[in-house]
């Protein structure tokens, strides 16, 4: 008999997945060889125990149950599953009536999010406190603009914005009074942050992860599906994955170089960002992203040197939640993916050669905010010019050449 716990996430996945138009209620379409909701349930049973609830559309139930107990293992009396409504808010309002009394803490995650991480589960449920509320979120990375009509009005300071994402976290007693007060009003919210915050109560962020996206359009299922082919391990493809290739080498104990390039045209819109840092006045550079050269080639070597692809493949224009992404959006989850492979960043030495921006001035503000985003690790970078020879000497672009070590965590 497992201890009862003090922790409910209630797994909702009554959604109808109209725009993934696949033929079957969304939780249910197949990534690889399982659904959505069971590789939702496989990061909820592997994060600390809970109750968990499915709560499962009409006609489904038997579905449900059957990828919970799957999920679930030797937790299964942990699990249960209950029929949604006709709303994302019903359908929560019937997760919590199939809460059990010891309960203090509730989740409620969305079963799309079907790749979040065990380890993000653990950090919104430890984060919640007797008054407030949490939630994951992600940095806004596209570039936002006010319109009217089809008129650009101006634009607006992400710096301000966050995505959210879930599971979100609330103390029960808050949550329950919450829901009853916007169920009686029948006001509608889009997340259940929205709701408890209506109510009077505070909600703080903590970060999230990018592969807790939400699965809703077909790009979003295909994303999933690459993702889990090439994670370590997977029996998805043949082939095994370059992470597989990396973690299994017999030189894994040894520290490891790689080499990276990068070059970008100027042309791009707004202001020119290079080695993690604005240039207002300066010509900006063209790319999906910001166009920063420096960050790029930096993100080529690190991969390269763990054997782990290179950023087109983890953040090329298929990605399109990268689109507009500054360096530290782009070194941070780097430094994710290395980690998750058992590796950890030595340094990084990094040269471009363009014959502007003038670099020395803010050479120290550079390598400080590349660092940051790397998790302290060690970067240098130098600048140099062609004497005129070339794109670069003619000012068309910057060249980047990096090279970066890194060693067995």
């Amino acid at each position: 008999m497992l201890p009862v716990p003090h922790t409910a996430i209630i797994v909702v996945a009554a959604g109808s997945g109209t725009r993934l138009d696949a033929g079957a209620p969304k939780a249910f379409v197949g990534i690889d060889t399982h659904s959505i909701l069971r590789h939702a349930l496989d990061g909820v049973f592997a994060a600390a125990p809970a109750q968990v609830i499915v709560v499962a559309p009409a006609g489904f139930e038997g579905d449900a149950e059957a990828e919970l107990r799957a999920a679930a293992g030797d937790r299964v009396e942990l699990g249960r599953v209950v029929t949604g409504g006709d709303t994302r808010q019903s359908s929560v309002a019937a997760g919590l009536a199939a809460l059990w009394g010891d309960v203090r803490t509730v989740l409620v995650h969305d079963a799309a999010r079907a790749l979040t991480a065990p380890a993000t589960i653990d950090a919104v449920a430890a984060a919640v406190d007797e008054q407030t509320g949490v939630i994951p979120t992600l940095p806004v990375i596209d570039t936002l603009k006010k319109i009217d009509g089809d008129d650009i009005v101006g634009p607006v300071d992400r710096s301000e914005l966050a995505a959210a994402m879930t599971p979100q976290g609330f103390p029960r007693a808050l949550l329950e009074d919450a829901y009853a007060t916007a169920l009686a009003s029948g006001v509608e919210y889009t997340d259940d942050a929205a709701l408890f915050a209506a109510a009077g109560h505070p909600v703080r962020r903590i970060d999230g992860s990018p592969r807790g996206f939400k699965i809703t359009t077909p790009a979003d299922l295909e994303r999933a599906r690459h993702l889990l082919a090439t994670a370590p391990g997977s029996t998805a493809e043949p082939r095994p994955s370059a992470a597989a290739l990396s973690a299994s080498s017999p030189s894994t104990s040894l520290p490891r170089v790689g080499l990276g390039t990068d070059v970008h045209a100027f042309g791009g819109e707004g202001t020119l960002w290079l080695a993690g840092l604005e240039w207002p006045g300066e010509q900006p550079l063209s790319g999906h992203s910001d166009g920063d050269a420096v960050a790029h080639a930096i993100v080529d070597a690190l991969l390269g040197a763990a054997g782990l692809g290179d950023i087109g493949e983890h953040f090329g224009t298929a990605h399109t939640e990268y689109a507009g992404a500054h360096a530290d959006v782009f070194l941070a989850r780097t430094r994710e993916i290395l980690a998750e492979a058992g590796f950890a960043i030595g340094n990084v030495s990094v040269q471009f050669q363009g014959n502007r921006p003038r670099f020395s001035a803010r050479r120290a503000e550079a390598q400080q905010a590349l660092s940051t985003a790397l998790g302290g690790a060690a970067v240098s970078v130098t600048a140099t010019t062609t004497d005129g020879l070339g794109f670069a000497g003619r000012g068309e672009g910057i060249a980047v050449t990096a090279v970066a070590l890194v060693v067995p965590a």
